[in-house]
């Protein structure tokens, strides 16, 4: 395998989980010489400093940040790409590859073609499926996309040399890329990424919303801890995300508020041979996904 160039300088905008867990295995690899922070958070640029994350740090998007970039990645919230976009279209020099990192992906599409139209081929929608509750400059770490999924969503105009640099980059960090139409995209990780957060923060809220919300929590346990992991995640970004899918979130409610109801009546009719088969056909549908994850590894 012909060896991989290194980034001269990546323009990291957003320095987060993703951003920087991505620079880290780069300058692990010696895949970059220089990473340019870019965060409107000063502190937390100050601790990406310390923490090795990256080599200079920037408050905006400017010729400054941006000089000799030939990598932009955009780890900022869905919401923000719109506007980063728009600072970037000044600044970019015409071969530099920009990849976006957000979990929806016809949004993104959209944010390049409207306020990067002249540099659309370079652009690339991924999404790595890697994370976890934590987030900003302290949460990154090595190893964080091994084995995991970058899906890419390529569009009528993109340039094929700048999805292989993409994803050539990506795989070095460990990640196994697919490609996925984008609408597709949208649909099946607002099924099994977005509602299971949006469930979280809502199941939370009901229990605070309880009189006795404080004798609940003092007694909640490893299942509790379990079910609402997702619910420590960054409110910022999941609102930005719930209310970019929306449409196929909208759906999805009403799917679960017709399961729940259809479980209210179950336990109204005191049946427990429905109840036993929901909760069956549940624990074999996750037991069967569970050992193919296994077996993946």
């Amino acid at each position: 395998m012909p060896a991989i160039p290194p980034v001269r300088r990546l323009a990291l905008i957003g320095v987060g989980l993703i951003g920087g867990s991505f620079a880290l295995d780069l300058k692990r690899l010696g895949l970059v010489r220089h990473v340019a922070g870019i965060d409107t958070d000063p502190a937390n640029l100050q601790r990406a400093l310390s923490d090795g994350l990256i080599d200079s740090a920037h408050t905006q998007i400017d010729a400054q940040s941006l000089s000799g970039a030939d990598f932009v990645l955009i780890a900022t919230p869905v919401a923000a790409l719109p506007s980063v976009c728009r600072a970037l279209a000044p600044q970019l020099a015409p071969e530099t590859v920009v990849c976006d990192t957000g979990s929806t992906k016809q949004s993104a599409l959209a944010a390049f073609a409207a306020h990067l139209p002249q540099h659309l081929p370079h652009c690339v929608a991924a999404h790595p499926v890697a994370g976890s509750e934590r987030h900003g400059a302290a949460a990154a770490r090595h190893g964080l996309f091994a084995g995991k999924k970058l899906i890419i969503c390529p569009h009528q105009t993109q340039n094929p040399q700048a999805e292989t640099r993409a994803a050539e980059l990506w795989q070095a960090a460990g990640a196994k890329v697919c490609r996925m139409d984008a609408a597709a995209h949208d649909t099946v990780f607002a099924a099994v990424s977005h509602l299971p957060h949006l469930l979280a923060f809502a199941y939370v809220a009901q229990i605070l919303a309880r009189a006795d919300a404080a004798a609940c929590l003092e007694n909640a346990a490893s299942g509790f801890r379990d079910f609402t992991r997702l619910a420590s995640s960054s409110p910022e970004l999941w609102r930005d995300v719930c209310l970019d899918n929306r449409e196929s979130l909208i759906a999805l409610v009403r799917g679960q508020c017709e399961q729940l109801e259809a479980i209210e009546q179950m336990l109204h009719d005191n049946d427990p041979a429905a109840l036993h088969r929901c909760f069956a056909q549940a624990k074999h549908a996750r037991d069967q996904w569970l050992h193919g994850q296994e077996k993946a590894v």
